[in-house]
């Protein structure tokens, strides 16, 4: 069944970057002086993702839907509120980056997470790859899974 297997990790994987577009509804890029934790820029042509914006970011209101990332991911995008929901600690960056550019841009669609990445600018999406991807992972490989 490599089929029904493929069709698990696509909707897993997709999923992951629906819910984390609706993590921040905040307009534009934002800047902090003095953040010492940052992640190298991203294969999405974003600029550095800075860990501790991004974590700030999780955790602000966004303005669309009024959640933020950890209302529905979770501590650290590790603690889903609904089992359909994904962990999105530990996910790589760039496939986070690249999520919510498509969300963004309109290119994916989903009730939550399309008018919340809509609001944000190429840092905030750096910033919130960063953050997620530098989470502990509960992240598991479903090769060979049944």
């Amino acid at each position: 069944m490599p089929n029904a297997v493929t069709a698990s990790r696509l909707a897993i994987a997709l999923t992951a970057a629906l819910v984390l577009a609706a993590c921040s509804g905040q307009q534009g890029s934002h800047s902090t002086e003095g953040e010492s934790q940052a992640q190298a820029a991203s294969s999405a042509g974003l600029p550095e993702g800075r860990i501790a914006v991004g974590e700030k970011l999780a955790k602000a209101k966004g303005k669309a839907t009024g959640q933020s990332c950890v209302d529905c991911h979770g501590a650290e995008g590790n603690a889903p509120i609904d089992a359909s929901y994904p962990k999105l600690g530990g996910q790589y960056a760039d496939y986070l980056a690249h999520a919510l550019q498509q969300y963004r841009a309109g290119d994916r669609q989903h009730v939550l997470m399309t008018p919340q990445a809509a609001g944000l600018g190429d840092q905030d999406i750096a910033d919130l790859a960063a953050y997620f991807g530098s989470r502990p992972s509960q992240l598991r490989d479903l090769a060979g899974a049944q």
